[in-house]
């Protein structure tokens, strides 16, 4: 039960959304007519409004709140370190920072065992992709197109998010992009139990195309996030892995979304079994209360620069507040168990979800791993013909979903609703009385869908 004062008077509303809309940018939107929610509090799975109005967060807001809003036990960490030091020069030594990384290398696959910390995801990749040129002498990155890497240029470049076409002018070079294993659209027009993993063939003649000895890694999601939660054919990583090897290209896993429990495991890749060269992550590591992301590397990359300078660098890098933040998340994590409990909510969402799709015409697939999910809604399922059109500008493309999204702020749910994508990725803490009560919303939400099918 919230503990905050009750919500503020009219003036005050009218002041914050003033200031707001006249001092600040907001992200990825037209700034004229924006109507964005007044946020006053958050605890655990919920976020109260100005006006008192209560929020199901569906999404952790960005896919980063794994442990729920307002845990205590982060700040008292933020507090004492503060009361300690809060910042120093990189190149120094702070307890947290030495403890941080010796959990990090024990919860990582295989040998991953030195992190490279950052402020976050995006300088993550860009770091990740600086440290495989520098260690291979190679410059190309093979990346996916439906993929999201992060918003600055290298990292926007990376990825194959539509987002970046307004600078795509200005794109950073050498990063090769080839086709997604979106086994529900598959590009080959094959089924997943008797295709010959042309996903795959079709990487190794790319790799041919632009030769072997030109590419330095290849950039891959552990579970595909806010593209759609492609599902990758089971033994996808394990033939990238196999790739990787014969050519001598370090595997690249972009574990900023997936990563930390959000997929019943500590790290996407884990449900795979294979150990990448470079792990990224960020997000979860902290849960969002205070920026971080960080590379974690073999330790044969890590010997390679014990007698070469390693060259790279940030102001804010191994930040110890930063640093407290994310061990008392770890903490949290280990122990309220959220990583076998993100499998356990996981397996219930999608029975639920399967429940819905008896109910509603307009469910045309849903992915999911752990709870890093979305329902994708289409006007056909015989078709598969999708309920609004991929990167399309033009709002009679987009008028069924828009009214869907609309709906569920409506109705008191905060998600990521994208293109033709509803995203279910709760906090890690969420009941399954919490996840009945979303997938209320959004079934009420999903009808004005249904009525768009095309039978």
């Amino acid at each position: 039960m919230s503990t905050i004062p009750a919500a503020l008077s009219q003036t005050e509303r009218d002041t914050i959304a003033r200031n707001n809309a006249d001092y600040t940018l907001f992200s990825w939107s037209k700034q004229a007519g924006l109507n964005p929610i007044q946020i006053h509090h958050a605890e655990g799975v919920y976020l109260y409004d100005n006006d008192g109005k209560r929020y199901i967060d569906f999404s952790s807001q960005l896919m980063n709140v794994n442990i729920g809003h307002g845990d205590k036990r982060v700040t008292d960490a933020v507090v004492a370190q503060m009361n300690e030091v809060s910042y120093v020069y990189p190149g120094m030594t702070t307890a947290v920072r030495g403890e941080l990384g010796k959990k990090l290398a024990e919860i990582a696959p295989g040998n991953l065992t030195k992190t490279f910390f950052t402020l976050g995801g995006a300088e993550a990749i860009e770091n990740a992709i600086k440290l495989a040129r520098l260690y291979t002498g190679r410059h190309k990155i093979i990346t996916r197109y439906r993929a999201f890497h992060g918003a600055s240029y290298a990292a926007m470049s990376a990825g194959g998010d539509p987002r970046k076409i307004a600078s795509d002018a200005q794109q950073a070079p050498n990063f090769i992009h080839v086709e997604d294993p979106f086994c529900y659209r598959c590009p080959w027009s094959q089924k997943i139990e008797t295709c010959k993993r042309e996903c795959v063939s079709h990487i190794e003649r790319v790799i041919e195309f632009e030769g072997p000895g030109t590419i330095a890694a290849i950039l891959m999601e552990g579970e595909s996030g806010s593209s759609g939660c492609i599902k990758y054919p089971p033994d996808y990583w394990q033939k990238l892995r196999a790739l990787a090897d014969k050519h001598g290209i370090l595997l690249i896993c972009d574990e900023v979304m997936s990563g930390f429990g959000r997929t019943g495991k500590w790290f996407g890749i884990d449900h795979s079994g294979v150990v990448p060269d470079i792990l990224a992550m960020a997000k979860g590591i902290t849960a969002g209360y205070i920026p971080l992301g960080g590379i974690i590397v073999s330790d044969k990359i890590a010997e390679h620069f014990n007698n070469v300078p390693l060259m790279l660098g940030l102001t804010y890098s191994a930040h110890p507040v930063a640093c407290a933040a994310a061990l008392a998340v770890i903490n949290v994590y280990e122990e309220e168990k959220l990583v076998e409990r993100a499998a356990e909510m996981g397996r219930y969402m999608e029975a639920r979800v399967e429940e819905l799709k008896k109910k509603h015409p307009s469910i045309g697939d849903y992915r999911n791993t752990g709870l890093l999910g979305c329902i994708e809604l289409v006007k056909n399922r015989e078709t598969k013909e999708p309920m609004s059109v991929w990167n399309s500008s033009k709002p009679e493309d987009n008028a069924v979903m828009n009214q869907v999204a609309a709906k569920i702020r409506e109705l008191g749910m905060f998600t990521f609703v994208r293109w033709n994508y509803i995203f279910t990725a709760p906090p890690l803490t969420i009941t399954k009385e919490q996840i009945d009560e979303g997938l209320a919303i959004i079934s009420e939400a999903i009808a004005i869908a249904d009525a768009a099918v095309v039978l």
